[in-house]
């Protein structure tokens, strides 16, 4: 037994041997015999086309998945993963539909499937913020909680950075938090943005909305004199940054207001806040830059 333990802790060390040391199903198969381990995984994936065709989905599922997981480098992998996020899909089972997109892109960048994969992730991830995401039994509106919807729009991010889907994902971030009054986030959310993509059609909004999120919290008392140097800040970086952005006007007038003090009664403020409030949230596109 002793000398069963050790082997393994040895063998452990090496992917090719995790095989020989457990029986979990579930690990990929890595053997030296790449070729054999393909073969296995393509009779695995007829296997699951066939029980697709049949219409025996919760088969089908279970197997694409097992042949994707278990034989990522047979050719047939990438599209395993990628019906079995369709079929999860069509039955309205959105988070586990997104998980294996998510999955798929990380594992099979190369594939010409990746933009549909891609595309579908964003449609779900707008969905999910805009309170859109139907259950999978009555197809009734759900709305997802905050920590779940960030960690889709994150994920998403990731699978395109630098994009304008990546932008948008960054930009609903910090929206989102700024709706559920999360000033702190919504502000990290929104510099984030435009430290990593200042060129985004989103940054000189994202840039904005800091100093409003400033100006509101000195407003209401917190850390007022604190807030208030920052929020300037914030206003005249914008005005540096995007001349001639449609909300150059009013970050004037609000950086004016904030000189005299005069923020609780600023109509221009509570205007702005009321009309961000009624506005919808950015829409995904299903182009990829």
């Amino acid at each position: 037994m002793t000398s069963r333990l050790i082997a393994c802790a040895l063998l452990s060390v090496s992917p090719f041997y995790l095989n020989s040391c457990g029986s979990d199903s579930e690990l990929p198969i890595m053997a030296g015999n790449t070729q054999a381990a393909a073969n296995e995984g393509e009779e695995l994936y007829k296997v699951a086309k066939q029980a697709d065709d049949s219409g025996k989905t919760d088969k089908a599922i279970k197997l694409y998945d097992k042949t994707a997981t278990r034989f990522p480098f047979a050719p047939s992998a990438p599209q395993a993963r990628f019906r079995q996020a369709q079929l999860l899909e069509q039955r309205g089972e959105i988070l586990e539909s997104f998980e294996a997109y998510d999955q798929f892109l990380s594992r099979f960048q190369g594939s010409s499937l990746y933009s549909t994969a891609l595309n579908r992730q964003a449609s779900m991830a707008q969905a999910a913020a805009d309170g859109d995401i139907k259950s999978n039994l009555l197809g009734l509106k759900t709305k997802l909680s905050l920590e779940k919807t960030v960690k889709m729009l994150e994920k998403l991010r990731a699978n395109a950075p630098q994009s304008a889907i990546a932008s948008k994902a960054q930009f609903t971030i910090g929206k989102l938090n700024e709706g559920s009054k999360k000033s702190k986030e919504a502000i990290a959310a929104y510099r984030q943005l435009v430290r990593d993509q200042p060129g985004s059609q989103e940054a000189p909004e994202a840039l904005f909305r800091i100093g409003v999120i400033l100006t509101a919290e000195a407003d209401r008392g917190n850390q007022s004199q604190g807030n208030l140097d920052l929020a300037k800040e914030a206003f005249n970086d914008y005005l540096i940054q995007y001349p001639g952005h449609s909300r150059n006007a009013e970050a004037r007038k609000l950086v004016s207001n904030l000189g005299g003090r005069d923020l609780q009664r600023s109509s221009i403020l509570r205007n702005f806040i009321k009309k961000q409030e009624r506005q919808n949230l950015p829409k995904f596109t299903t182009e990829t830059s």
